[in-house]
């Protein structure tokens, strides 16, 4: 009975603990190079919200410029109420002009539904096509629907130059498909989750990360919100404060 019970509040102990993690509210910061001329840009990246609400407190601790806020697909899904979409659309906006990209659960919420929502709030959705920033070196964003096929990713990317782009999928498995024609600046995936219940260094999905390869990078999120259970394990939580820096000469 003694060994059931030690059991019994390990168990609710582990759970406590993922719940706990699930809700956490941290900003990853990044910082990313570029050939140019001198700019700073700054965008925030966040994905995969689900039924989540964004924290205030998190979104005010913000104190610089966005010159763009990046939603990086499955802002929604079939559990998220309408009160929780526009309490998310009036967080984000906060920060500064917003953008939409469609991740895999989001028709969930119903399509029309949701694209009404996001054009009756200003929020621009980039869908198989670029946008251009305001920058003295022309950054642009780039992003393609769920399952893009191979004309839409040229859609996407033919009015773009590589030194400037952000691309932005929402399943970073198109990365591979994309940089056998493509070399964007920096490459935007979330979808994962980071595995979301790992052991360690074993998930069901590889965990997010953020490298340089050569000239360019890659950011892979783990995902703010949670799918069928608000539990985490070693697969933290997390926004992006992604800060691109412009200068001339060369970088290393």
């Amino acid at each position: 009975m003694v060994i059931i019970s030690i059991i019994g509040i390990a168990c609710i102990s582990v759970l406590l603990y993922m719940y706990k993690e699930a809700h956490e509210n941290n900003i990853r910061s990044h910082e990313v190079k570029a050939n140019g001329e001198n700019e700073t840009i700054r965008l925030y990246f966040i994905s995969d919200t689900h039924a989540r609400k964004i924290n205030e407190s998190m979104i005010d601790s913000i104190d610089q410029n966005i010159e763009a806020v990046l939603i990086g697909g499955d802002f929604v899904d079939r559990r998220t109420s309408e009160e929780t979409v526009l309490h998310n659309i009036r967080m984000l906006k906060k920060l500064g002009p917003t953008y939409f990209i469609w991740g895999n659960n989001d028709i969930e919420f119903g399509d029309q539904k949701l694209r009404n929502l996001l054009e009756e709030h200003q929020i621009h959705i980039i869908e198989n096509r670029s946008i251009r920033l305001k920058s003295k070196n022309n950054l642009s964003v780039s992003a393609v629907s769920y399952r893009p096929g191979e004309q839409n990713i040229q859609r996407a990317l033919g009015q773009c130059e590589e030194k400037n782009t952000i691309f932005i999928a929402h399943n970073p498995e198109l990365f591979g498909k994309v940089h056998r024609q493509f070399q964007p600046l920096l490459s935007i995936g979330a979808h994962l989750h980071g595995g979301q219940i790992r052991l360690g260094k074993f998930g069901l999905q590889p965990h997010g990360y953020f490298k340089k390869i050569k000239n360019r990078y890659e950011l892979v999120s783990n995902g703010y919100g949670t799918t069928l259970v608000p539990l985490r394990l070693c697969a933290k939580p997390e926004s992006h404060l992604i800060t691109i820096k412009f200068e001339q000469g060369e970088l290393n």
